[in-house]
């Protein structure tokens, strides 16, 4: 029977085990090593050292104007499309028909299976200053307004739209299965009672759906710390530092200057940033009552 039980935690946890090794711990292992040695263009390292870090806390003029583009632009990104925005989408898909509601969330999910480039090339196109851009198309040539700069005048917001409307599209799905999981008879009991559609969201739906709203805030967060690849083919980081946010910051100082021990103590402080902002929001939110399981009380 124990020989059982491990050839099946072999068999079932086993490539799993394999696949964080390698790409979470060995990764991890080597920026550390990286990040306390002198490594540049070279690829060679001579000696260890602390001054990547001494100079990453004392001596980069840029990282307090890039912490604060990268916390504006994960909170607002969280806050209006990721959770907020891809709730009311999973609420609105699942108040139609069936039917509808799948062609809407299949038409939204298009962007997250297109090439980041070609999605990346759509929002360059409808930002366009001139007049041949979409957005201008419609409020300069459709209703004579003056035609708007969008990458001059709001980046930040434009980053947050760019990556919002892609990112809304994990949240829809997650709700929408959350809130076809809830059992009807709790709609049928609120409706009797005399509940509208909103004291039926607030009362029923939301409570019911705490866990999947929880895991999505903090996995959003996580991978909103992170994701730059989205900015780095629409804005690259500018004008100037405007959309500078902090892993694309990262990449430009290791890849494209060649500061490679310097950009891998930058990942690190990352690294334990994301770790301590899920380790909060987990407590905060309080995962570990969510997770249990659901016990019936006779009294």
């Amino acid at each position: 029977m124990r020989a059982r039980r491990r050839a099946d935690l072999v068999l079932f946890l086993g490539p799993a085990c394999v696949l964080l090794l390698l790409f979470y711990v060995v990764p991890v292992v080597a920026d550390i090593a990286i990040a306390f040695s002198d490594m540049g263009r070279t690829l060679q390292m001579t000696e260890a050292t602390t001054r990547n870090f001494e100079r990453l806390f004392a001596g980069d003029r840029r990282l307090t104007e890039v912490a604060s583009v990268t916390l504006l632009y994960v909170f607002g990104t969280l806050a209006l499309f990721n959770v907020t925005y891809g709730l009311l989408l999973a609420l609105m898909t699942t108040a139609v028909h069936p039917r509808a509601g799948a062609f809407f969330r299949t038409v939204w999910l298009l962007p997250r299976m297109s090439p980041s480039v070609v999605y990346a090339l759509l929002w360059a196109w409808t930002i366009d200053p001139t007049e041949t851009g979409l957005l201008n198309q419609v409020l300069h040539g459709a209703l004579g307004l003056p035609l708007i700069d969008w990458m001059n005048d709001s980046p930040l917001l434009l980053i947050v739209f760019v990556n919002g409307f892609v990112g809304a599209s994990m949240g829809m799905i997650i709700f929408t299965s959350a809130i076809r999981a809830i059992p009807d008879h709790l709609f049928h009991a609120a409706r009797a009672d005399g509940a509208g559609g909103l004291a039926i969201v607030r009362h029923v739906i939301l409570p019911s759906i705490r866990w999947p709203l929880s895991f999505v805030t903090i996995y959003q967060t996580l991978s909103l710390l992170v994701s730059f690849e989205y900015i780095w083919l629409v804005t690259n980081g500018g004008p100037f530092y405007d959309t500078m946010v902090y892993a694309l910051y990262v990449y430009k100082r290791a890849f494209e200057s060649g500061f490679y021990a310097y950009g891998a103590a930058m990942a690190l402080v990352l690294v334990a940033v994301g770790a301590v902002a899920a380790l909060a929001m987990w407590r905060f939110m309080d995962m570990r009552a969510l997770m249990q399981r659901p016990r019936i009380e006779v009294h």
